[in-house]
């Protein structure tokens, strides 16, 4: 039972009070019992004898308890205070974790799994936990306040790998936290979300270690580790991660959310503060992919940006031809919508867009994903999880008995997951999923060739839009000449190279790290199913002769909406060639 049931059963919270308690707790991104003692509701005194009367637990006075005696590896473990548990020693086998919030069964699930110890609870008062956990959480270096570089000359504190599951309750996250190669790699993580990368890729090799981000799409090395540290490292990464670390012979997938320390960049007026700098903490998600390979384990973080405040439809890029043809689409009852393109290429962020403009209090939106990377208020998102059985399918027939209006599926791997998403079209919902094709006409193909009838197809599929991400010009670039010919054989016509407009080309600055680009844009194919479409599909007709009748339809290849970037001056020549084909 939560806290907040407990408190309404008990009648010490109106139900009206406690509603908007909750909903405060949501905005702010808290927990109900921070806003009940916030809002003096109740005092932390009041709500901790409450607590351990009602769930029958002892309470313990922690002004009282000395805490210099828990060992160093459970105080300044950050297991326990991801989950505001503070550990106050072990008891023969069982761990003693004080807590204020005995509802919170999770936090006590989470670490009996992981240490697959038995846990004894006991009540404290929810301010006296609070100042004690952020400041062992200070002492143990757990988040990205202040992180030195580590020279490179500086030899690495060596320690025993743990070699099993075991090993890893009497050898926990903390008697890591002094080596240097933690400072090194949360350093790595830090600069990489400042410089707007999207991967980290660390690659061993027989001969030398490396790490390189993505940044605009593009990979740069940016540090060679010692090679001898590479176990620590990748160690540490699936520490974080939740991951196994005695396992090295098979691919994991895992995740972690981080704290970093963001400067407050202007002052409350808007302008730069002449003050010293104040910084702001944001959590990160970060996606972590191990890969055993030849010299070691492969391990690519992907950095999840969580936000929604970037979804809008305006600035993906879209044509205003196309953005008024997806809009008029995406407002229709039920159908399917797809978007296509390679992994990397923007299509979840234009998933969420449309779902975010669609997202009304009148409707029921269910999502299915692996993992969600962006959590967006006011939709109901599942994690897929293949391993339990959660897969897209799973997913897909639980939202059909939860009465949805519209559905958001990850990918469409197989044909189970298509032939239900189609049904879900068919029966009265608005289904949008991405798979990987190359442009938009090859996706019917692709759905052909999964087994898909041509008949659910053309009945189901309203739209595809295939994209790309192409880097955006730097401030610094200059215009340039191109020769005719090769504007031609870009694919310009003649009619267009008129001298009303001119190419411009990266030149490479401070801002942009000297290569010319900073931030990416859009390039789309938004191809709509037609009736003269729908016949082809029909007849099994092939890519080609769809990718035909969309020409005479007036949609844009990839090629041609790239070069509309072109003559508009947001990107060159050459990133267009290099990302679509004609």
């Amino acid at each position: 039972m939560t806290l907040g049931l407990a408190l309404a059963q008990s009648r010490r919270i109106a139900p009206a009070l406690l509603a908007q308690l909750e909903q405060s707790a949501r905005e702010k991104k808290s927990q109900l019992i921070d806003e009940i003692i916030a809002s003096g509701t109740m005092t932390a005194h009041d709500v901790a004898i409450f607590a351990a009367d009602k769930y029958q637990l002892p309470l313990v006075d922690l002004t009282q308890y000395n805490l210099n005696k828990v060992p160093p590896a459970l105080a300044g473990n950050r297991d326990f205070h991801a989950h505001r548990l503070l550990p106050l020693g072990r008891r023969e086998n069982r761990l003693i974790l004080a807590m204020s919030d005995p509802g919170n069964q999770a936090g006590l699930d989470a670490i009996k799994q992981k240490y697959n110890l038995p846990v004894d609870a006991v009540v404290v008062e929810h301010d006296k936990l609070m100042t004690h956990v952020r400041s062992a959480s200070d002492d143990s270096g757990g988040t990205f306040k202040s992180i030195a570089p580590v020279p490179a000359e500086r030899k690495m504190i060596d320690y025993d790998p743990v070699a099993s599951a075991g090993a890893l309750r009497n050898k926990t996250a903390a008697d890591i936290d002094d080596a240097p190669v933690v400072r090194f790699l949360h350093k790595l993580l830090t600069e990489a979300f400042h410089r707007g990368a999207s991967d980290l890729h660390f690659e061993p090799f027989e001969t030398f270690y490396r790490v390189r981000f993505r940044v605009d799409g593009v990979l740069q090395e940016v540090a060679r580790p010692p090679l001898d540290i590479r176990d620590k490292i990748s160690t540490r990464i699936k520490v974080l991660s939740r991951l196994d670390i005695s396992e090295k012979r098979v691919p994991q997938d895992g995740r972690m959310k981080l704290l970093i320390a963001l400067p407050k960049e202007k002052g409350s007026d808007g302008k730069d503060s002449k003050e010293p700098k104040e910084t702001v903490e944001k959590a990160i998600d970060f996606r972590v992919s191990t890969l055993p390979t030849l010299f070691g384990e492969k391990i690519v973080i992907r950095i999840l940006e969580s936000s929604s405040d970037k979804l809008d439809i305006d600035q993906l890029g879209y044509e205003p031809a196309q953005k008024a043809m997806l809009l008029e689409v995406i407002k229709r009852p039920y159908g399917m919508v797809l978007v296509t393109g390679p992994t990397g290429s923007g299509k979840t962020v234009s998933l969420y867009t449309f779902l975010n403009r669609l997202n009304q209090g009148d409707i029921n939106i269910s999502t299915a994903e692996d993992p969600a990377e962006i959590q967006l208020p006011g939709i109901n998102q599942v994690n897929v999880n293949e391993k339990a059985g959660l897969t897209f399918a799973a997913a897909l027939r639980s939202f059909l008995r939860q009465d949805p209006d519209i559905i958001m599926v990850g990918e469409i791997r197989d044909l189970e997951t298509a032939d239900i998403s189609i049904k879900a079209a068919q029966t009265g919902h608005l289904v949008f999923s991405t798979l990987h094709t190359n442009d938009a006409p090859t996706t019917l193909t692709r759905l052909m060739n999964m087994g898909v009838a041509p008949f659910n197809i053309a009945s189901s599929v309203l739209m595809i839009t295939a994209q790309r991400l192409a880097r955006r010009l730097c401030t610094c670039k200059r215009p340039g000449e191109l020769a005719r010919e090769v504007l031609i054989d870009a694919g310009f016509q003649e009619r267009e190279l008129d001298g009303s407009w001119q190419p411009y080309h990266p030149v490479g600055c401070e801002r942009c790290n000297g290569s010319g680009y900073k931030g990416r844009c859009g390039i789309y194919q938004v191809m709509p199913i037609t009736e003269a479409m729908q016949q082809i599909i029909l007849a099994h007709g092939t890519a080609l002769q769809i990718a035909e009748q969309a020409r005479k339809d007036g949609v844009l290849s990839l090629r041609e909406a790239g070069l509309a970037k072109v003559k508009s001056g947001l990107t060159s020549l050459e990133e267009v060639l290099a990302t679509t084909n004609m």
